[in-house]
């Protein structure tokens, strides 16, 4: 299978934002948008020359089946952001699509922001996105109870 990424636009938004709400999605992957006019007013702070959060779509032999990005970019003394990336795609799991995006994406970002280290968290129980972290180089750092809900922190020197 071939992995690439692709460009974001206001479609692939609007699409990401109605894939994501599916149950097994919601469980894994906690939501910022609660609206898709709160998700498009998100991605057009990303067009902004200063903004903080960067994405990509994720196509699998040229279908769009996900998102990856990251937020809170920090380009201080030590460059640093977060990382997340969502398949939502579901007959696309198990297959190395998110392990293929997210090492593409990193060497993107690297260049493009000159980043020092990414972090990333998942919940505890989330194997897959532990598996994806793990084959990109990241190692835990934290592991933390919140609102009832184990998670791991993760991170990665580039």
């Amino acid at each position: 299978m071939r992995v690439e990424l692709g460009t974001r636009t206001v479609e692939t938004v609007a699409v990401y934002f109605e894939r994501a709400q599916q149950d097994i999605i919601r469980r894994t992957l906690p939501q910022k948008a609660q609206t898709l006019e709160e998700a498009l007013r998100d991605y057009e702070d990303t067009l902004r020359p200063d903004a903080e959060s960067f994405g990509r779509t994720i196509l699998a032999d040229g279908a769009y089946v996900g998102d990856v990005w990251c937020y809170c970019i920090d380009k201080a003394e030590e460059p640093n952001a977060m990382l997340s990336y969502c398949v939502f795609e579901t007959s696309c799991w198990g297959r190395g699509i998110a392990s293929e995006a997210v090492a593409l994406f990193l060497a993107e970002v690297r260049e493009r922001y000159d980043l020092r280290t990414v972090g990333a968290f998942t919940y505890a129980d989330n194997e897959a996105s532990i598996r994806v972290l793990e084959k990109n180089g990241f190692s835990m750092a934290e592991e933390f109870c919140e609102d009832g809900k184990w998670s791991k922190y993760f991170q990665r020197e580039l």
